[in-house]
């Protein structure tokens, strides 16, 4: 039986060659691209990030090539909310965050499932490098990892429930990009040699701090820079222009290279250390969601990621009363970020993740 899909497409190749593979497959289809935010409201250039005018344009071009309508849906508000504020925050507090996370969480799995079930469709499409599968055994969908490696994007789609599973598809888990890219070339899409975003589309020059100055209208309160011990150090320019692991950019003379091993927005200090303080082997995450099972009351083996390009480290991982991620790894890990999410992989499938919390040695 033929069913309606949502196609949610950037402007990118990714998500255009998913469109023209959904097509391909007899199911009736529509594309929409979210609008997120105006690029000239926040001093952005159009062509050096996602869901842009030229993106609504290339993925317009695409849609009117393949047949199908196409749609521009105004999320702008709920992206200001629940992604950019959410930003500005976890900084002020000392962490840092994942904002494509949020922007999956928020926007593309719930406002994007909200306006298909208000429009009566029956799935959203996302050119997402990841699969879905449904286990016979276990009665419930699992996400495994792309078949290309090098672009695999799991861990930005732990938080996906079973409900939006069961809803979700993503035809490019099978694929690698280099046959993405020849898909493209053979439908004779605008996009088909289109660069990959790379950048936080509402910080596409990577200056966070700037961007937050800017946000917030107001600068970065500057305080001491102090060692394990607190003893002070020099003076920083404020804590949002630092990050766990970060040697760069302190202008602290030493004998020994130094690096922010932790940010404390309660005194206003960031604690510097040498290379051997920023392992550890524990963390605590919150924001749980899990995809193979209901909790992890007892402890399991599995693989954590504690980002997006960090290797699988073996680990144990368990759940307390409270609803809380426990992680200890086999070895120590370098600059464990609150603000970051922990992964789980058993093999090819994610178990599940949260938002790192704290960490200990």
């Amino acid at each position: 039986m033929k069913r309606k899909a949502i196609i949610a497409m950037s402007g990118g190749v990714d998500s255009s060659v998913a469109a023209v593979l959904t097509k391909e497959s007899g199911d009736e289809c529509i594309g929409a691209t979210m609008k997120l935010f105006h690029n000239e409201d926040i001093g952005v250039k159009k062509e050096k990030t996602c869901c842009s005018l030229d993106d609504v344009e290339d993925a317009r071009s695409v849609c009117y090539k393949m047949g199908i309508r196409y749609y521009v849906f105004n999320f702008s508000e709920r992206f200001k909310e629940d992604v950019m504020d959410r930003f500005v925050q976890a900084y002020e507090n000392g962490c840092t965050p994942n904002p494509c996370i949020d922007c999956n969480r928020y926007l593309k799995f719930d406002k994007m499932f909200q306006r298909m079930r208000e429009l009566e469709y029956d799935y959203i499409v996302t050119g997402h490098y990841a699969r879905v599968e449904y286990d016979k055994d276990s009665g419930r969908y699992v996400l495994k990892k792309a078949v290309d490696d090098t672009k695999d994007q799991s861990y930005v789609l732990y938080m996906l429930t079973q409900e939006q599973l069961a809803h979700l598809s993503l035809p490019l888990g099978n694929l690698r990009k280099s046959q993405v890219r020849e898909i493209a070339r053979q439908h004779g899409l605008i996009n088909s040699e289109k660069h990959d975003s790379q950048d936080i589309c509402f910080v596409p020059d990577g200056d966070y701090a700037g961007f937050i100055e800017k946000y917030t209208g107001h600068p970065s309160v500057e305080g001491n820079f102090v060692d394990k011990n607190g003893k002070i150090l020099g003076r920083h320019k404020g804590i949002i222009h630092y990050t766990p692991g970060q040697r760069r950019g302190l202008g602290i003379p030493d004998t020994e290279r130094l690096y922010v091993c932790d940010i404390s927005p309660e005194t206003n200090q960031v604690i510097l250390g040498h290379h051997e303080d920023l392992f550890h082997s524990q963390l605590t995450a919150g924001q749980v969601n899990l995809i193979t099972c209901d909790n992890l009351k007892e402890p399991i083996k599995i693989k954590a990621k504690i980002r997006y390009r960090h290797p699988e480290q073996d680990a144990v991982a368990w759940q307390t009363e409270d609803g809380k991620l426990h992680v200890r790894f086999d070895q120590p890990q370098r600059a464990i970020t609150k603000g970051q999410s922990v992964v789980l992989y058993d093999g090819d499938i994610v178990v599940g993740g949260g938002v790192i919390e704290d960490y200990d040695s």
